[in-house]
């Protein structure tokens, strides 16, 4: 069996029920496979006895983790090792068993914010996630059905972590705030967990500390998602929180994705702090005590929140590809090299602090934001100065040809040239993915996505009717390729 096609990045994904009317991709014979394969991976690459493995194993609240999660175990345990299950957990807490409990490994079912017929496995060993290259050569084994054998089956012992986890983020508020062991009486917090895993952050967390989390919604694990999708990023889910804010009064809103592993934020005043806005505030929080360190993020993010970096936060800015994976490596490689980088974070929501591993944490990222909060900083005139456009947009252009990664270059190429040569337009010095194009009212940015046949192109304005400036200009240029399929609404 091929298993190439699971392969999501740095993940492993698919469909793991028919119930949305797919064929069923993870199936137990793939789930066990797979495991069985992770297994030979790691014995492989460190050199270690399968016997003396200790792998610590999560889910999130999707209809089929069960099912799945089963099916690990006894791979695992087939291949003598010893499962610490840990039952409902956030990927975050997840790797932080490598940590605390010294896992040689973990392993979380989860899919993050895809709907409630996908799940996935996501794999951490003690220096992080792994890499897109590993996850391949763990499904070539998987493939070729190589197994460890060993000549005593391994133990399953089920262990409350999410405990541990969630009293070292009390712990984090107590310690930098100062006010007792309820820091956070007077304050009202609005969590929204999306039917996800992330409701205990209201009830073990704000509400041990003195929290009133009366207007929290959506706190109970439900798989099938049915208030809306776990996604910061989607209008629905900002516009369910936001709207929960204005009803209860709140100081804060929180919004986790289904696993944890992002967050997104809003005001007093009902105004989201998500996308440019939230990474603006992670990195006033990152660069307090690191004067003169440098942010990464990815591509997307605005000429306003450069200005606010490097202006009113006195920091570097380096804007890297989309992929939270690839703005943490490129952290942690600046690091390496003696460049003062606290913070890797992604428009989506994905923040890794170096405090905190550069693991990407959205329990620990509004932690900070909450320290803040109770410390008596005002959000919004943390933010004031951050210059926001006038108008957003992003469009989808499908290619539809096999060799759509050379197609797409093409494209980015060609672009290059028709800016130069066409137009007054001045491509952006700091050009790290696709195309970056500042133009008079603004910007756009044109790239390839890192998996599918697609390339997305952002446009921002500082004026209204700027991006429809802007597309007059371009849109001829993309009439050129007939592979390129163009948004009807371009």
């Amino acid at each position: 069996m091929d298993y190439s096609f699971l392969k999501s990045g740095t993940d492993i994904r698919g469909y793991a029920t028919n119930a949305g009317g797919k064929e069923t991709q993870l199936t137990d014979s793939a789930i066990f496979d797979i495991t069985c394969a992770f297994v030979v991976w790691y014995v492989n690459r460190f050199k270690k006895d399968c016997n003396g493995l200790k792998i610590a194993l999560g889910h999130d609240s999707r209809i089929t983790a069960d099912r799945i999660s089963g099916c690990v175990k006894l791979a695992l345990v087939n291949s003598g090792v010893c499962v610490l299950d840990c039952g409902l957990a956030s990927t975050p807490a997840m790797f932080m068993t490598t940590v605390d409990l010294n896992t040689d490994a973990a392993i979380q079912i989860t899919a993050s914010h895809h709907p409630f017929d996908r799940n996935g496995l996501k794999f951490f060993i003690p220096s992080g996630g792994l890499e897109g290259s590993d996850i391949s050569e763990i499904l070539e084994i998987a493939s070729n059905g190589e197994t460890v054998i060993c000549e005593e089956k391994g133990t399953v012992k089920a262990v409350n972590y999410m405990e541990d986890y969630a009293k070292r983020l009390r712990n984090m508020i107590i310690s930098q705030v100062g006010k007792g062991d309820k820091p956070l009486e007077g304050y009202r917090i609005t969590v929204d967990a999306g039917n996800g895993v992330g409701g205990f952050y209201a009830t073990e967390v704000l509400e041990k500390l003195g929290a009133d989390i009366s207007g929290s919604q959506f706190l109970e694990p439900d798989g099938m998602f049915p208030n809306h999708i776990p996604n910061p990023e989607t209008k629905e889910a900002m516009e369910s929180i936001c709207s929960a804010v204005i009803e209860n009064k709140a100081d804060l809103g929180i919004i986790f994705d289904t696993d944890v592993d992002r967050a997104g934020c809003v005001g007093s005043d009902g105004k989201e702090i998500n996308r440019n806005r939230l990474v603006a505030l992670a990195s006033k929080i990152a660069l307090d005590g690191n004067k003169g360190g440098t942010i990464v993020t990815d591509s997307v993010t605005s000429d306003g929140l450069k200005e606010y970096i490097e202006t009113t936060l006195k920091g570097v800015h380096y804007r890297y590809k989309r992929g939270y994976k690839n703005v943490i490596d490129k952290a942690v490689e600046l690091c390496n090299e003696g460049i003062n980088c606290p913070l890797a974070i992604e428009t989506s929501g994905h923040a890794a602090l170096r405090e905190n591993y550069f693991l990407d944490d959205g329990a620990y990222l509004v932690t900070k934001i909450i320290i803040e909060l109770a410390k008596g900083i005002k959000l919004d005139e943390v933010l004031k100065p951050l210059k926001m456009p006038a108008e957003a947009e992003e469009y989808r252009f499908n290619i539809k040809c096999k060799d759509f990664r050379s197609y797409g270059e093409t494209v980015i190429r060609e672009l290059e040239s028709f800016v130069t040569k066409s137009t007054n337009y001045v491509i952006a010095p700091d050009n790290r993915e696709g195309i970056r194009v500042s133009t008079e009212n603004g910007w756009f940015l044109l790239r390839l996505s890192v998996h599918d046949p697609v390339m997305p192109l952002n446009l921002e304005s500082n004026v209204k009717g700027g991006i429809k400036k802007d597309i007059a200009v371009i849109k001829q240029f993309f009439e050129n390729f007939r592979y390129l399929e163009i948004p009807k609404d371009f």
